[in-house]
């Protein structure tokens, strides 16, 4: 079951970015509009300046030079004007909780890369995204906003534009979008609750695997326990930062693995381990509004805790 709880707006249908200039913005030059009210990027502000149509006030193309006036329209041709080339279109289907012109919000499954790797070049989150949008005939720029392991399902945002993506990846950065989890560990957690403050970063001879070290990035994960049953704990957990693999390292690392998690604990006989992301909440990056998207654990959830053995 998908939750959705949005304060009151529709942004379907609505291409690139529009805006109607108020009496608080009268006789601002427009470079400021953009940077500090709009809160353009540099990056898509330089694309604006050399795409046709790509600042327009009042239907007119203008510079960032130009001073705007109450009651005028303004106009940004903010959707992708060409592809990713290293992105292959495969098809495929996905789980769509949330869609509009700015953001798309999946569930995505157990196993599922979210990029192309080596040995994963057509079967990714990417890929299929990349068909969407050959299909629907548009051009296509894969950015995610939250990023999942392979093996971690659940709740992922992908921004639909550069101008979603700078404010969404500026939200993370603020550390303002709220990513909530659902996991079952290995053994049960002595605590009720807790905050797990310990850094991480890359571990000695390894390109891959994260370990806790005095020199790693300051990591935080705060945790709440469900429910214990014989050698497993069901918790859910709340991040704080977002480091690379911060969950599955924070646990293995107290001696509470992820359940299946064959880097950090004991592989298991399925394409994925027992974490989730169920709760997304961020600020829309077109109306300002906040949007909570919520979705329920998988069923084998449930099956692992009712089947643990004593």
């Amino acid at each position: 079951m998908y939750v959705i709880i949005m304060l009151q707006f529709t942004c379907k249908g609505v291409k690139g970015l529009e805006y109607v200039v108020t009496a608080a913005d009268e006789g601002k030059m427009l470079r400021e509009l953009l940077r500090q009210d709009l809160r353009l990027s540099a990056s898509l502000m330089r694309r604006l300046k050399t795409v046709e149509d790509g600042i327009m006030l009042d239907g007119n193309r203008v510079t960032v030079r130009a001073t705007v006036h109450a009651g005028q329209k303004l106009s940004l041709k903010t959707e992708d004007s060409a592809s990713s080339p290293n992105i292959e279109a495969a098809a495929g289907s996905l789980d769509i909780v949330y869609e509009d012109d700015d953001l798309l919000v999946i569930n995505k499954p157990f196993g599922m890369p979210v990029h192309p790797s080596p040995g994963h070049g057509n079967d990714t989150v990417a890929n299929i995204m990349a068909y969407r949008a050959q299909r629907d005939g548009v051009a296509f720029v894969f950015r995610a906003v939250n990023r999942l392991d392979s093996g971690t399902g659940g709740l992922m945002c992908i921004a639909k534009n550069a101008h979603a993506a700078g404010l969404l990846s500026a939200q993370m950065g603020q550390k303002s979008v709220k990513r909530v989890y659902e996991a079952i560990l290995v053994s049960e957690l002595e605590q009720d609750c807790g905050t797990i403050d310990l850094p991480i970063g890359l571990c000695p001879g390894s390109g891959i695997k994260r370990c806790v070290v005095d020199t790693g990035e300051t990591a935080v994960t705060h945790y709440r326990m469900l429910e214990r049953a014989c050698g497993l704990t069901r918790a859910e957990i709340e991040l704080e930062t977002g480091r690379t693999h911060q969950i599955r390292v924070h646990f293995s690392h107290l001696g509470h693995p992820v359940w299946g998690d064959f880097m950090y604990g004991q592989e298991q006989d399925m394409r994925g381990w027992a974490l989730f992301s169920k709760k997304l909440t961020l600020v829309h990056p077109r109306t300002g509004e906040t949007l909570t998207v919520c979705a329920d654990p998988p069923e084998f959830f449930d099956r692992l805790m009712k089947n643990a053995e004593c």
